[in-house]
């Protein structure tokens, strides 16, 4: 399910009927923006921000120097584009850092958003930034979540600090910072006790806790899939314990995307981090602008970059690069390359991040964890020659592998039929270029790895 499914397809629908018209009269704009503040409000978006957002878009674009240009459509998505990120908080907002160590975080939120998984997500985040982060096993209450943290700790080689669930939170969190003090830890990343809705019993213990650790940042996890009550709850949070920003999570699950689009403009705190998936490396640092891009079809090159760098190995890809060149690409390299996309996470995120429209012509991929089992039997049931020269799997050979695979022939036909076409595809993308947009990147970092595009 892709993020800002429902609300990107509206606006991308809406946008393409006037970027299709070589003039826009005022009623035109009127008419998009009409279509823009349905399927804002459709997408669960607070109504006093759908109002001014859409005001602030019609203000904009009826002036002259847009309906007098060029391409007066592009000139209105552009408008769009830029208050969407105005909208989400412009920048990027970091996670805080003291200049003396550690730094302390505080997670808070209610029961089932998350928190502790979050916790352990972005304690994960800060590891591969180089950084040396404490966990802190604060919820004594819920059953079971002092042993979530430290097997997620332990997942993830990165030390979780327990007194059980006899010791007050209040008194956790302190010998926690002693003992981040003294063992060199950087971060110290406190897990606190939820609610299934807010009380004064919670909230007292937070303040305790507070007041106690007096931590740099404390960060707020919210379910995105609860729209405006997500907001809600923010409200009521940060009215008591003065918040620093917002963690989304299950944002993989919300087609709509209210919660992201209000926060900021409700809360008047930043979105800092969202959730992505149940995996341990599905949390991303949260970007105005590359979101803004995914719900408007722009793509979000950086962040696909960003994946591939860290999850593929970067001679592979360069190797494959040059086999897509000289369109030399086989099974083997596409079991490899199925390999390291799994690592890259979702695959329905990834097309979506895409740019030039790619994605969109690729959403209605249906990508099945049982089809791509299948399709790895098909192929390891190849002989090596097989894998290396397709051509020569005639009709006897097709119905040995199909046997050796648990499938049937037409599987086998479907898959050589796709996998040539792929191939075809993938040549097209990389002499484009598509290939070699990571060199845009920092120095040394390497080119951004070709896309199998998995055949279903």
């Amino acid at each position: 399910m892709a993020v800002f499914g429902n609300l990107a397809d509206r606006l991308q629908e809406t946008f393409k009927k006037l970027t299709g018209k070589g003039k826009l009269s005022e009623a035109d704009v009127n008419n998009a923006m009409r279509e823009v503040r349905l399927a804002l409000l459709e997408a669960d978006v607070s109504y006093k921000v759908v109002k001014d957002f859409v005001a602030k878009v019609k203000e904009r674009a009826v002036g002259s120097e847009v309906l007098e240009s060029l391409s007066p459509g592009q000139q209105v998505v552009k408008i769009v584009n830029e208050e969407l990120i105005e909208l989400m908080g412009s920048t990027q907002a970091k996670i805080a850092v003291s200049s003396k160590p550690p730094t302390v975080v505080m997670m808070v939120g209610l029961q089932g958003t998350g928190k502790t998984t979050s916790v352990a997500k972005i304690a994960n985040i800060l590891k591969k930034q180089g950084r040396r982060p404490l966990l802190a096993a604060g919820d004594i209450y819920r059953p079971a979540a002092i042993k979530q943290l430290e097997v997620l700790g332990e997942q993830l080689d990165i030390p979780v600090f327990a007194l059980g669930d006899k010791v007050s939170p209040v008194e956790i969190a302190a010998r926690a910072l002693e003992h981040a003090q003294k063992n060199g830890n950087d971060y110290l990343l406190i897990d606190t006790a939820g609610r299934l809705h807010i009380d004064e019993t919670l909230m007292q213990e937070l303040r305790d806790v507070k007041a106690k650790v007096e931590p740099h940042e404390i960060l707020l996890v919210v379910d995105a899939m609860a729209g405006q009550d997500a907001i809600n709850v923010a409200e009521t949070f940060n009215k008591e314990l003065s918040i620093d920003g917002l963690v989304l999570t299950k944002m993989d699950g919300d087609t709509r995307g209210g919660a992201a689009l209000s926060a900021k403009a409700v809360t008047g705190k930043p979105i800092k981090f969202v959730g992505m998936g149940e995996k341990m490396d599905a949390m991303e640092p949260f970007h105005p602008d590359r979101m803004a891009g995914r719900i408007l079809g722009m793509g979000d090159v950086l962040s696909l970059i960003e994946k591939a760098q860290a999850n593929m190995d970067v001679a592979k890809a360069k190797a494959m690069e040059d086999k897509l060149r000289k369109a030399e690409w086989t099974f083997d390299d596409f079991l490899d390359q199925m390999d390291q996309m799994r690592k890259m996470g979702d695959m329905k995120e990834l097309l979506a991040m895409m740019p030039g429209g790619i994605g969109k012509q690729l959403k209605d991929v249906q990508v099945d964890p049982k089809d791509m089992a299948r399709i790895e039997a098909i192929v390891k049931s190849m002989t090596a020659e097989e894998r290396g020269n397709p051509s020569i799997i005639n009709s006897s050979r097709k119905q040995r592998i199909a046997k050796g695979s648990g499938t049937q022939v037409q599987h086998v036909n479907r898959l050589l039929k796709q996998f040539e076409q792929m191939k075809q595809l993938m040549k097209k993308f990389s002499a484009s270029g598509m290939t070699n947009m990571g060199k845009k990147g920092k120095k040394g970092r390497g080119s951004m790895p070709n896309f199998p595009g998995f055949p279903f």
